[in-house]
């Protein structure tokens, strides 16, 4: 369990210097959260990177430190990871533009990021807290649901929310996606959190379902 927002940045730094070649790396999970004072602790660190150049130079540096694959548990399923590695307190999940499946590394989400430090190697950037909440209503993690409440209690730009879930709807064709959101925000509107964006939501989720019933009778 990682407790203090200097051991990740430890962290990178020792990725820094283990790499050969420049690459960047987007932050988007519990470990952006430890470091913006979000979330007491954290179990693991997400990963995403842009390119397959990037992608198997920071993997190649995380070996070279002393992390191994690790076997992926159930509670990944909906993850489509890259790679799960683990050393020690830290686990990673690498991801190569797309997390969970479904959710792609937009533009408008690494123009939402905020640069953590630039080393001679290793740039790293953490998403905002719109696009890391939007990653946890994807997940099944025991600590997910928390999480979003926690990110919705510190205030978030509803907008940009629900701009980038239309946004991957509309240019991934992933509109499937939609349904499990909608599932994650039921729940927490059951908990009592007032979610702004329902009505948008809930239009995209009927659209969905419209959509899949004419495919299905298409087939039939």
């Amino acid at each position: 369990m990682i407790k203090r927002s200097e051991q990740i940045k430890e962290l990178f730094e020792e990725i820094g210097s283990a790499m050969k070649t420049k690459a960047v790396i987007y932050v988007i999970g519990g470990g952006v959260l430890l470091i913006r004072g979000l979330k007491p602790s954290t179990k693991d660190i997400d990963l995403v990177v842009d390119s397959k150049e990037d992608f198997e130079e920071v993997t190649n540096a995380l070996r070279r430190i002393g992390f191994k694959a690790k076997k992926i548990n159930r509670l990944y399923e909906r993850f489509d990871l890259a790679y799960q590695l683990i050393r020690e307190d830290f686990q990673i999940d690498l991801f190569c533009k797309k997390v969970c499946s479904k959710f792609q590394l937009s533009k408008n989400m690494k123009k939402r990021s905020e640069k953590l430090f630039s080393l001679a190697q290793l740039n790293v950037l953490l998403c905002s807290n719109e696009d890391i909440f939007l990653f946890k209503t994807m997940t099944e993690r025991p600590g997910d649901i928390p999480d979003c409440v926690s990110l919705i209690q510190r205030g978030l730009e509803w907008n940009a929310v629900i701009s980038e879930l239309e946004h991957q709807v509309k240019s991934y064709g992933e509109d499937v996606w939609v349904t499990w959101i909608g599932e994650r925000l039921d729940l927490l509107e059951k908990q009592g959190l007032n979610i702004p964006i329902m009505k948008e939501v809930d239009v995209l989720r009927e659209k969905y379902f419209d959509d899949l019933e004419k495919r299905q009778r298409k087939k039939g």
